[in-house]
């Protein structure tokens, strides 16, 4: 049982029971401009309940991304769930939503304020992908970022991935490769 964990404090976000174990967490809630906060808190005690510090930036630049486009592009129904999973090598970060749309990655013009989010998730994850509900209830955007299991726990170096960052306002669409859209999470 995960006393303190920060995932238990998270039911008061709907009501309804945040899941938890040693190496999942779940969050319901809407995706409000004054719950994205909260829920990126919530991401990032998760991890450092995890122990995985060096994650927290990059999970927490990712879930700020994925719901804010929650927020802006899905209908009047905001309600949405947050999952993180924890395996040996890896941590997946997820978002369902209730709308159907798949997002589309697209080139932004430089002078534009918005249009990079999921740009900036390629850049700094893993793998990324989504997946329309098969019943046409919703869809699922996630992305992983990898971990390096060792004494202090290490992540992966992502700073490979760098010039991507300063790359973005010139990014241009980029296809995800075959069988993408049907990764993780389960």
């Amino acid at each position: 049982m995960l006393r303190n964990a920060p995932c238990a404090g998270a039911a008061g976000m709907t009501g309804r029971a945040a899941a938890r174990s040693r190496t999942h967490c779940a969050v319901e809630f809407n995706a409000l401009p004054s719950r994205i906060g909260q829920v990126r808190r919530i991401v990032t005690a998760q991890l450092h309940h995890w122990r995985l510090d060096p994650l927290i930036d990059a999970a927490a630049l990712g879930v700020t991304e994925l719901l804010t486009n929650v927020h802006r592009h899905t209908g009047p129904d905001k309600h949405c769930t947050v999952e993180l999973v924890y395996l040996r090598d890896r941590l997946t970060v997820s978002v369902r939503d209730h709308d159907p749309r798949l997002p589309r990655l697209r080139a932004a013009q430089s002078t534009a304020t918005n249009g990079r989010g999921l740009a900036l998730i390629a850049a700094v994850s893993d793998s990324w992908g989504m997946r329309a509900q098969h019943d046409g209830s919703g869809k699922v955007v996630w992305f992983t970022l990898p971990v390096v299991l060792g004494t202090p726990l290490q992540c992966a170096d992502l700073t490979g991935k760098t010039p991507a960052l300063t790359a973005l306002t010139a990014a241009a669409p980029m296809p995800l490769a075959p069988g993408d859209d049907e990764g993780p999470p389960a």
